[in-house]
């Protein structure tokens, strides 16, 4: 495992950089970052990335519960050298970064779920490989190059598919799945809807479905398309050009690709599933299992009580539920709630200070989404690889500053006293171990 370069480290890399007249490939603060991503990026690929639901209210929400959450620092506590690892599902890694699961990638990049795997590999960080990808988990899996990596399941009304996507991430050599459990719907999110715009539909993020092979067997029992036929126009021929070039990455005709497109559509949500089907899902895998999407702390306790091994805190950045609970108002129920299973969080992380106050509340790692997309929009692979560096030198600096030497002895004493709760009494001068199970 690579050790991670310190915040000062990768300071000094940009200044002894800008001696040269060369700045960085991309904004290192985050409403830079986007605005960046934005001017790369079409109209059509932001609105996926950047949009939300509704009023987008969920969305602010999250962002704003990082920053009324107010950190209270030490000083003269010798906090020189700090260790940033943490330990999940009985593994070691370098740091509570992890990459979310994205899908349509290839609306920022061409090489999509290959480049952010490249760059995860290079840095050394975990990467949750996403079931709507835009190269089959295989490639992208290799492309980890031995990098731990986890597999995002949606689970959807054919289970013959869902069985063979867990199947197939098990031989990839993934070390967990994550059931997005927030998405048995899709959210009703205006910025694609003014622009008529569900990339599914043009073939677009349905890698993993396109190369597995019981959907494949499926693409001879036709699937009426949602909402009609579409009007014949321009526009339409080139979703038809679109449809022939994924047609021959993956070996199937034309009219099989327009055949998978609407059978992806109606079968890949399930509004039906319930906590009884988990229970096939452990009979698939022997995989830790984790939730994505809880919210609730009863939520929390039926997972434990069904023995599921980690949750997730998260609203799916705010793109389902419009004027829904922030992720880190959440977070502290939740993580008392689940006992001793692990709990990480996503949904509005930007910042490695926003790390920290995750990790105070409880939280074991979280995961970041739309700013390596913003990245990978921007420069590709390199810039990944710049937002990982950089929120994980921020990360490192802030543990520094707030007196603190490792990421597991963050606990809610760094916490200013108010809506976060009363800190507790901290030893700074020797390194505490999480008191959670793994």
């Amino acid at each position: 495992m690579p050790r991670p370069a310190t915040g000062r480290q990768r300071q000094g890399e940009i200044f002894v950089q800008g001696l040269g007249g060369r700045r960085p490939l991309v904004p290192t603060a985050p409403a830079p970052l986007e605005a960046a991503a934005q001017r790369h990026l079409s109209e059509v690929a932001f609105a996926y990335v950047a949009g939300s639901a509704g009023a987008e209210r969920t969305t602010r929400a999250n962002l704003a519960a990082f920053e009324r959450t107010k950190l209270v620092p030490r000083r003269l506590v010798g906090s020189h050298a700090r260790d940033l690892s943490v330990t999940l599902l009985g593994h070691t890694y370098r740091s509570p970064l992890l990459l979310a699961p994205i899908g349509v990638l290839e609306l920022a990049h061409p090489q999509a779920d290959l480049a952010v795997a490249r760059a995860a590999h290079a840095e050394g960080i975990p990467y949750v490989l996403s079931s709507q990808a835009s190269y089959p988990m295989e490639q992208v899996a290799a492309a980890m190059n031995g990098t731990p990596h986890w597999f995002q399941l949606y689970w959807g009304t054919d289970d013959g598919v869902t069985r063979s996507f867990v199947q197939r991430a098990e031989r990839t050599g993934a070390q967990a799945i994550v059931v997005t459990l927030d998405t048995t719907l899709l959210g009703w999110r205006p910025r694609d809807l003014d622009l008529g715009s569900l990339p599914f539909l043009r073939a677009q993020g349905i890698a993993q479905y396109l190369s597995d092979p019981v959907f494949r067997s499926r693409l001879n029992v036709p699937v009426a398309p949602a909402g009609g036929s579409p009007p014949r126009s321009p526009a339409l021929l080139r979703v038809a050009l679109q449809h022939l070039a994924k047609a021959r990455t993956f070996d199937l005709s034309s009219t099989q690709i327009r055949e998978a497109c609407a059978r992806f559509v109606a079968t890949y949500t399930n509004p039906a599933l319930g906590w009884d089907d988990l229970a096939r899902l452990r009979e698939w895998t022997r995989l830790p299992i984790l939730l994505k999407g809880i919210m609730h702390p009863e939520d929390a306790r039926e997972a434990a009580r069904r023995g599921l091994d980690g949750l997730v805190v998260s609203n799916h950045g705010g793109r389902q539920i419009d004027g829904e609970q922030a992720t880190l108002d959440a977070l502290p129920a939740v993580v008392e709630a689940a006992g001793d299973l692990p709990v990480l969080v996503d949904s509005g992380i930007r910042t490695g200070s926003d790390i920290a106050k995750a990790l105070a509340l409880g939280a074991r790692a979280v995961l970041l989404g739309r700013p390596y997309m913003y990245g990978l929009g921007i420069a590709g692979e390199a810039g990944v690889r710049e937002v990982i560096r950089n929120v994980i030198a921020e990360f490192d600096l802030t543990l520094g500053l707030l007196g603190v030497r490792s990421a597991r002895a963050l606990d809610a004493s760094v916490l200013a006293p108010g809506e976060t709760g009363q800190p507790k009494d901290r030893d700074t001068n020797t390194p505490m171990e999480s008191s959670r199970g793994d």
